[in-house]
């Protein structure tokens, strides 16, 4: 099975949601699809803090000090 992306999984573990919330499907189907949601929710967590780490390394100065700058707002950017 190929590996998903961010974006691929955050989009079907939404329609999981939208699936569980509308409460039509059995039991057995709604388990299911809360197990493949949880392991979603976990492999989307797990990237974020990859993603993180990798972040947090490219903002290392010569020293290996961090420097933190805040994160611009969609308003900062107006």
């Amino acid at each position: 099975m190929a590996k998903r992306t961010f974006e691929q999984s955050m989009k079907q573990l939404e329609q999981i949601v939208q699936e569980l919330e509308s409460g039509d499907l059995p039991l057995e189907k709604a388990i299911k699809k809360f197990e493949e949601g949880i392991q979603l929710s976990k492999s989307c967590s797990k990237m974020l803090d990859e993603t993180e780490k990798k972040i947090s390394i490219l903002l290392e100065d010569t020293d290996g000090n961090m420097t933190k700058t805040p994160f611009p707002s969609e308003e900062d950017a107006e």
